[in-house]
């Protein structure tokens, strides 16, 4: 018989149980499967925020947006339309009864275990659903699996969450995982935003500073060779100047974890290249690059990760 066994909500962040169905189900199969689910609850930062993982006769389904996670366990023959209408549902519910002030504030475990009145009433209704025809839409939930359907947990994914050391690579749709040693820590590498005009001439003149940088460094190294009283600093501030213009348009171009902070960092490390080259450069040659360092700063700052996509919209 196909059916909902189980389900809990989760804060993303640190995987703190918020509410979870009571059941007093004994069987040994399902009691590990809801070992994985709680194992995969501490990691759902690092997966995309619809997936399905099989667990011997079960499935474990799970959903996240908001900084909130909604999982759920039903047997392998549930079908995925009703699971992930079921996960739907109670996120719908949570965010309208809970702020996200106080989800945030949560301290202790099952801090809204009253929401399993609502989880239980759920289950009865998704596990009876011929009385769910006239109450959802399942055509829109059908269409929104087959554009985005839900990533499939592997078994190194469960194993490298359950501590063993994994290195695999797996995409899905916009979000690249890497998995690595037993104890790190890995932020999904996410598309960004697109480019807007602004963003590619920020590019544009943050090479173009870096370029000036590089030649007048070669320069620098050229006086040196024929002087020797000239001051070899320079050359490392023209070639500072350089990587950190193109270390910016590296942070525009891809995600990386503290993106804003080290954006920032790369443009103080102008300011103070230009600092100390402010013999070498006159005023004018100066505010350009550190115009064009501020403006890339900016364009980085305005070119965010593409979001998850909030299934309560569906």
């Amino acid at each position: 018989m196909s059916m909902v066994l189980f389900a809990s909500v989760v804060r993303v962040g640190d995987g703190l149980p918020l509410s979870a169905s009571t059941d007093y189900e004994q069987d040994k199969e399902l009691q590990e499967t809801k070992r994985h689910l709680k194992g995969l609850s501490k990691k759902l930062s690092q997966f995309p925020d619809r997936c399905t993982l099989k667990s011997g006769p079960y499935n474990v389904n799970f959903t996240s947006s908001l900084g909130v996670g909604y999982l759920m366990v039903c047997t392998e023959n549930y079908p995925n339309v009703l699971a992930f209408c079921f996960l739907d549902e109670l996120q719908k519910e949570f965010i309208v009864t809970y702020d996200t002030k106080r989800i945030s504030s949560a301290i202790r475990p099952y801090s809204f275990i009253e929401f399993d009145t609502f989880i239980q009433k759920a289950k009865q209704r998704y596990n009876t659903p011929r009385s769910l025809s006239t109450k959802i839409n399942l055509a829109d939930m059908q269409t929104e699996i087959k554009l985005r359907p839900p990533y499939q947990l592997s078994p190194e994914d469960l194993q490298a969450i359950n501590g063993f050391s994994v290195h695999t690579t797996s995409r899905y749709k916009d979000i690249v995982f890497c998995h690595i040693s037993a104890g790190s820590t890995s932020a999904p590498m996410q598309m960004l935003e697109p480019v807007t005009l602004p963003g590619i001439v920020s590019c544009v003149l943050s090479i173009l500073c870096g370029g000036l940088n590089l030649l007048r460094g070669v320069h620098a190294i050229e006086s040196i060779l024929q002087n020797d009283d000239e001051d070899f600093n320079y050359v490392i501030a023209f070639f500072l100047g350089t990587a950190a213009c193109l270390y910016q348009c590296y942070l525009f171009s891809y995600f990386s974890v503290w993106r804003n902070s080290k954006s920032f960092l790369a443009f103080a490390l102008i300011c103070l290249s230009n600092m100390y080259l402010y013999e070498l450069r006159n005023m004018w040659q100066i505010l350009f690059h550190v115009a064009v360092g501020a403006f890339m700063t900016l364009q980085i700052r305005l070119r965010q990760p593409l979001g998850k996509a909030p299934d309560y919209n569906v």
